[in-house]
């Protein structure tokens, strides 16, 4: 079987959990038979939190292009482009406002707005709790124009043990909404272990 090539873009916000954006990177390295091109942006606070959750600096070690996000002439700020799938990991709230009423303020808002307006796939991994009013209301207007809201909420079948086993349950679901295929945690399996209980 001929597995898709994906052209995608990945952007990184200044919202807490930067392990997902890490683990999401990590991952497509050992997806690239599956990608054509992967475009890298992230924006100043995002290297931030990187640094401090994660203490280094290596986003900038990824075998990928990486855009500065004022970078308003990379070919994505485009509709006439050829990537056909963004991703925010993780996506701010104040990112997710932005893009679902449209202010293209930077290379990151600029490329989602094109997604949208394409009618290509743009998966954000909304990071925050409580939701108010605003951040419901902002995910609503995102979902309506095509995009699909993903929250970074881990799951527990596999019974994780260490953080990374935790937050990988969030970035296989992601990429298996990008369109992805790879071997992963199946909760059937699970399930047919345990019986009809």
């Amino acid at each position: 079987m001929t597995l898709p090539r994906h052209n995608i873009i990945i952007a990184v916000t200044g919202a807490s959990g930067a392990i997902y954006s890490k683990l999401l990177l990590d991952k497509l390295v050992t997806l690239k038979l599956q990608t054509e091109k992967v475009a890298l942006v992230l924006s100043d606070n995002a290297k931030i939190i990187w640094k401090d959750e994660l203490e280094n600096q290596k986003y900038a070690d990824y075998p990928f292009k990486e855009y500065d996000h004022k970078d308003f002439s990379a070919s994505f700020a485009s509709g006439s482009s050829d990537y056909n799938t963004m991703i925010v990991c993780p996506c701010s709230m104040g990112t997710l406002g932005r893009i679902a009423n449209g202010i293209s303020g930077n290379l990151i808002t600029r490329a989602a707005d094109v997604i949208l307006k394409e009618r290509r796939k743009l998966i954000l991994v909304t990071r925050e709790t409580p939701l108010n009013m605003i951040h419901i209301n902002n995910m609503k207007i995102v979902t309506e124009a095509g995009g699909i809201i993903c929250p970074a909420n881990p799951s527990f079948y596999s019974k994780p043990q260490t953080i990374e086993e935790l937050a990988i349950t969030v970035i296989d679901r992601v990429l298996t909404i990008a369109g992805f295929n790879f071997e992963k945690f199946q909760y059937n399996t699970l399930i047919n272990k345990k019986g009809n209980n």
